[in-house]
């Protein structure tokens, strides 16, 4: 049988002034069920995160609900789904037992019985993201053996294993941030949470092992892959990687990286003021997402919205520093149109960036001060 492994959505996730990239992740929906027909699988697996947040629009909820009913309802393929750290697994895994009649199956949280879903010789196991803590709740006579997440999934996952029955091919899906992954700028949640890193030993076992929670595709090893986001969330890294689905065929367990194109671009372009002003980009960069590096100067509000007139989907500009010749200063548009409304988070954002320190009270007096008088002088 073939199957395709995908993680890490997102709905509902937004930029500049809270709009969303709906649009962008509609279009990634409808290729991946292009490919999933034109590829014949017979399951999709998402790999965690597929919400950006516990408690997500309604907007998000709407992408989900259409997903998952074309998915289902329309192609008749069915889908199964593991909670990660951005999802509120208890709202997502809502109702389970009735959805498995329509082809869901979702596992939100951890269960002492393991999760495992049957299509013939083939059983896949879905395992959710866990903690040290769940796990100890979990397997309470476990409780003492586990020191570390790794001790976590070792036992979690032993457990799983005596589950293998002999001629079945067994398959993980896991949301888990295994040691010498490859992040990007859009990984924030994972390297804050280094602690929760573990090694791809853990795994062993495993006929394949559909990971989500790193945003870059990749391979682990032979047989552990991260599929990846399905369209760029950040600059720099995924800016030039090539987002995709994985197909498996359990039959050989050959891996197919399907390619998966985006509706809007992400780069970063860089030269001076005029330069940006005047440049002549192809269109497909001009209305993508854009992150601007002004070489020659400070930009100011002014030259902001001279610059958000001729890019209309700008999320970052990067300019010189009025105090230091050599230091850049990078902010995202919301940042610089806080400005009029907050000038007091963003001096304490240029602090933090150039004196690498937060703002005393009493430079902070002296700004409201320089503010207030400033403001005075404009109305005069």
């Amino acid at each position: 049988m073939k199957l395709l492994h995908t993680s890490d959505w997102h709905l509902g996730m937004t930029f500049r002034n809270g709009i969303s990239y709906a649009a962008d992740q509609k279009f990634f929906i409808e290729k991946i069920c292009d490919i999933a027909v034109e590829h014949k699988v017979q399951a999709i697996m998402i790999s965690g995160d597929i919400y950006d947040k516990s408690i997500v629009s309604r907007e998000a909820i709407d992408l989900y609900n259409r997903a998952i009913e074309k998915m289902c309802l329309e192609l008749g393929i069915p889908v199964l789904i593991i909670a990660g750290n951005h999802d509120g697994a208890e709202r997502l895994s809502m109702l389970s037992e009735l959805l498995k009649k329509a082809g869901l199956y979702v596992q939100g949280a951890l269960t002492k019985e393991p999760a495992i879903v049957n299509f013939g010789d083939t059983d896949i196991f879905m395992l959710p993201w866990i903690t040290t803590d769940k796990v100890k709740t979990i397997y309470e006579d476990e409780a003492d053996n586990i020191n570390s997440i790794e001790d976590a999934y070792q036992i979690v996952l032993d457990k799983y294993r005596e589950r293998f029955i002999p001629g079945h091919k067994n398959i993980l899906m896991s949301h888990a941030f295994i040691v010498n992954a490859e992040t990007s700028v859009s990984d924030r949640a994972a390297e804050v949470g280094r602690a929760t890193m573990v090694s791809a030993k853990v795994f062993d076992g495993f006929d394949y092992v559909a990971l989500g929670h790193i945003h870059g595709p990749q391979q682990i090893s032979e047989k552990i892959r991260y599929s990846g986001t399905p369209m760029p969330y950040s600059f720099g890294k995924e800016e030039k990687q090539q987002k995709s689905v994985t197909i498996i065929d359990t039959d050989s367990f050959r891996q197919e990286i399907v390619p998966l194109p985006t509706l809007n671009a992400r780069n970063t372009i860089r030269g001076s003021y005029e330069e940006l002003l005047k440049a002549d980009y192809d269109n497909k960069i001009v209305d993508g997402y854009l992150r601007l590096e002004v070489t020659d100067t400070y930009v100011g509000i002014e030259a902001m919205s001279a610059l958000r007139e001729r890019y209309k989907n700008l999320l970052e500009i990067a300019g010189k520093s009025l105090e230091k010749e050599d230091a850049e200063i990078t902010m995202t548009i919301e940042e610089y149109e806080q400005v009029q409304m907050d000038p007091q988070s963003v001096f304490g954002r240029f602090c933090e960036d150039i004196l690498e320190e937060k703002p005393s009270e009493h430079l902070m007096s002296l700004f409201d001060k320089a503010v207030s008088l400033y403001e005075k002088e404009a109305l005069d």
